[in-house]
């Protein structure tokens, strides 16, 4: 019988491999993963050094593929795609009937969470795991049932199943619009300490994004308080720290709690704001469909 720890290459630079070669960036890849650019690159230097080849070349400071990289590439994919399909499928099996549902971190804190009791008590015999996340579904740690995310992150080869619209608009506290004696005018708005929410990419629309999307002539930057962290951005601007941006779905509740308030008219239309996704390789168990027929239902 062959042994594979000597003919394999090494498993750890697989997955590595994987990233960098469908995204194209030692970057995205190492994003990805959760790993430096030095890691990425130590192990892609380590599987060419065990098969003998070279799997990459860079032209024009971008990074391509070989011939044998992209052989490679396909072998390795369709292995790693099928285990993972495989290893899903035991595990879908193993979850004791309970449903898990993935949702975005600010989704499941102020979508999710005011409304499940809800849905519990019209269904006390299903049981929900909620698994929240600020990474996209492509990433998620383990399996799921369902997914809420907002729709223009990656989904991979999930399934949509349903999509709602929302709406972006600025946000701040009754505390923070006190401390002015006129009403808050968003031509003024460069006046008034902008609270912004970054991200590594940025998925989330920014200021000037909102701005040019109105077709309202100011550009800001990040002009004010930066925050990594959707909830921190939240929590800050229920503190009165100053005006951030709102999703409809998400700061509906904390608007009618009076925490929040919207201090001008203008909002941004998302048509796609919002999907529900499934993994394209399971069918839905009864359960689970009642869960997403009360989804849809509060999404719209």
């Amino acid at each position: 019988m062959q042994n594979l720890r000597r003919t394999l290459p090494p498993l750890s630079s697989l997955l590595p491999f994987e990233a960098t070669a469908r995204l194209g960036s030692i970057t995205k890849a190492g994003y990805e993963l959760g790993l430096t650019q030095a890691a990425i690159s130590k192990q892609i230097r380590a599987l060419e050094q065990n098969i003998g080849i070279q799997l990459f070349e860079r032209r024009n400071r971008a990074l391509f593929l070989t011939q044998d990289g992209r052989e490679l590439q396909k072998v390795v994919a369709e292995t790693l795609f099928t285990l993972s399909d495989f290893t899903q499928g035991l595990r879908h099996k193993s979850s004791d009937g309970e449903i898990v549902l993935h949702a975005q971190l600010c989704e499941g804190l102020y979508w999710l969470m005011p409304r499940l009791s809800q849905f519990y008590q019209k269904n006390p015999n299903i049981a929900v795991r909620v698994a929240v996340s600020t990474l996209p579904i492509t990433q998620a740690s383990e399996r799921f049932d369902l997914a809420l995310q907002t729709s223009n992150r990656d989904s991979g080869n999930a399934k949509c199943l349903h999509t709602t619209p929302d709406t972006v608009f600025p946000i701040c506290s009754p505390k923070y619009q006190s401390n002015f004696s006129k009403p808050l005018s968003i031509k003024n708005i460069p006046q008034y300490r902008l609270l912004h929410h970054v991200t590594t990419p940025q998925d989330w629309t920014t200021w000037d994004e909102w701005f040019a999307k109105l077709g309202i002539d100011i550009r800001v930057q990040t002009k004010g308080e930066v925050y990594d962290s959707f909830p921190m951005m939240i929590q800050a601007t229920i503190e009165g720290h100053g005006i951030a941006l709102g999703w409809g779905h998400t700061a509906k509740q904390l608007i009618d709690d009076g925490l929040l308030i919207k201090p001008f008219n203008e909002q941004m239309l998302l048509p796609d704001g919002i999907s529900v996704y499934r993994p394209s390789e399971f069918e839905m168990r009864e359960d689970t469909s009642v869960l997403l027929d009360w989804i849809i239902d509060e999404l719209s």
